[in-house]
């Protein structure tokens, strides 16, 4: 195994809407941060599993929400792929890493930007 500096990184996806589509977008999001030698964390993708919180509920959305922040704090970086939009939810994440000092980093899995699809935006 290599000497890889793993780095803690939030991963910003967007869940709702498409969320079959949104869940296989974020795998592929966490794939990528795991190949450039990141651990990624995303919430949406653990909280939200059956038997775990509903994301219809807002008291359960709101506990996830404020879960996913206790974690950021022990991240380097918040990345946000943009490939299908950035949801509410993201822009939540985006805001609270702005307003810790945490740096944001913005990318997209598509080569041409214009390949992704936006996502709907709750």
């Amino acid at each position: 195994m290599n000497d890889i500096s793993w780095k803690r990184v939030v991963l910003e996806t967007p869940f709702a809407g498409d969320i079959e589509a949104n869940l296989t977008y974020a795998r592929k999001c966490m794939a990528d941060c795991l190949k450039r030698g990141e651990a990624p964390f995303a919430s949406h993708l653990l909280y939200t599993q059956e038997g775990v919180l509903d994301d219809t509920i807002a008291e359960e959305r709101e506990r996830g929400i404020k879960a996913g922040f206790a974690w950021g704090e022990a991240a380097s970086k918040v990345v946000v792929y943009t490939d299908r939009g950035v949801s509410v939810g993201m822009q939540l994440g985006i805001d609270k890493a702005q307003n810790s000092g945490l740096p944001v980093e913005y990318r997209s899995l598509a080569e041409d930007p214009a390949q992704g699809t936006e996502s709907e935006k709750e």
